[in-house]
């Protein structure tokens, strides 16, 4: 396989990937962006805990779509998600979610 055969692919699937995205955003009331992933869901419980001085994030998602072009089911029934980088949770009007 051609570097260009490569990316080739992965621009397919990243393609693929939006166009999922696209037919099930409507289905979700939250878009929740951590340092890695891409979060839609419709029930978000965000915590800011700390331990030995460290302040972090717990994120609980329940009935999510992850976006990762490499998980073969995107799906899940919950996430948990700890980061101590930063996470954006935003509620999405329904109008907005049209695309």
């Amino acid at each position: 396989m051609s570097a260009d055969d490569l990316e080739n692919y992965e621009t397919e699937m990243e393609l693929a990937l939006y166009r999922e995205y696209r037919d099930v955003a409507q289905l979700f009331s939250y878009v929740v962006e951590t340092e890695r992933r891409f979060y839609l869901a419709n029930k978000v419980d965000l915590q800011v805990r700390s331990a030995a001085g460290e302040v972090y994030f717990e994120v609980h998602l329940h009935d999510a779509w992850v976006w990762d072009v490499y998980r073969s089911k995107r799906f899940v029934k919950s996430v948990r998600v700890v980061t101590f980088k930063d996470v954006n949770v935003e509620e999405l009007a329904r109008n907005e979610l049209e695309i």
